[in-house]
């Protein structure tokens, strides 16, 4: 026994990680409750690369040079702040101003929650700018877009360059095969939220990876058989005020699976 842990230990260490098949990021939502500085050093103590950036730390109304200055903050960390979003578009002028927003920041994509009414207008947008929108999936809790299967519905064209920030945790929580949509859907995936889930219903809540209902060995499985190239995002909800000490165990366990499916 003692040989055989040894020998796969080694080939781990001397060959490439199932983690680094992924680029593991966290969703700026998980710490709300701090600042970006703080923040970052928690993803440097983790080794956490990725980061998508929410509004209370890069306001809307941001300049290019503070949007500049931010982007040289992460830098220091070692953080990627790969895109931006969810961005909550309620109106022309909203949807305007997000891709704005996008366009000083220099993204090629954001992450957005537009009404159905302008799904018309986004389009224009996109093809106007060639900036994509990632559209986030919220579940049962009533916004606008709970799954995938809605973003395709209303959109019906990948190509036309609106696809989905897919929140694996939310699809759990409608009841469905996330396994099974990655693969039918996979050309509409922009961004991953992943997270564990206390049941699989509208009543289940954001749980520490591995000790909810989801099984993630097939979903980073699928991912791998896809060959998703986009970020894998934790989006961590529970205890806000102390999120870090859950993020770390979701975000060891989401590596200690990865490595083990290899």
């Amino acid at each position: 026994m003692v040989t055989s842990f040894a020998t796969a230990n080694a080939q781990l260490v001397e060959g490439k990680r199932g983690s680094e098949d992924f680029k593991i990021g966290v969703a700026g939502y998980t710490y709300r409750n701090y600042d970006i500085d703080q923040t970052l050093a928690f993803l440097k103590s983790m080794e956490v690369k990725y980061l998508s950036v929410k509004d209370f730390w890069l306001p809307l109304n941001s300049t290019k040079e503070q949007m500049d200055a931010f982007k040289a903050k992460c830098a220091e960390y070692g953080v990627n702040p790969y895109i931006l979003g969810p961005i909550y578009m309620k109106s022309e002028a909203e949807v305007d101003r997000a891709f704005a927003y996008a366009e000083r920041y220099g993204s090629d994509v954001f992450i957005g929650v537009p009404n159905y009414e302008l799904t018309d207008y986004i389009i224009k947008k996109v093809k106007e700018t060639g900036i994509k929108v990632a559209i986030h999936t919220h579940g049962p809790d009533g916004a606008p877009f709970p799954n995938i299967q809605k973003v395709a519905e209303v959109y019906k064209d990948p190509s036309l360059g609106i696809g989905c920030c897919m929140d694996l945790g939310h699809s759990v929580r409608m009841g469905e095969d996330i396994v099974k949509d990655i693969k039918k859907y996979k050309e509409w995936i922009y961004d991953i939220h992943i997270k564990d889930e206390s049941e699989a219903s509208k009543k289940g809540g954001t749980w520490e990876m591995g000790r909810g209902v989801i099984d993630f060995v097939p979903v980073l499985k699928v991912l791998r058989q896809i060959k998703y190239q986009g970020v894998v995002s934790l989006e961590f909800e529970k205890n806000w005020r102390n999120p870090h000490p859950g993020v770390a165990e979701s975000i060891g366990y989401m590596r200690g699976v990865a490595d083990a499916t290899k």
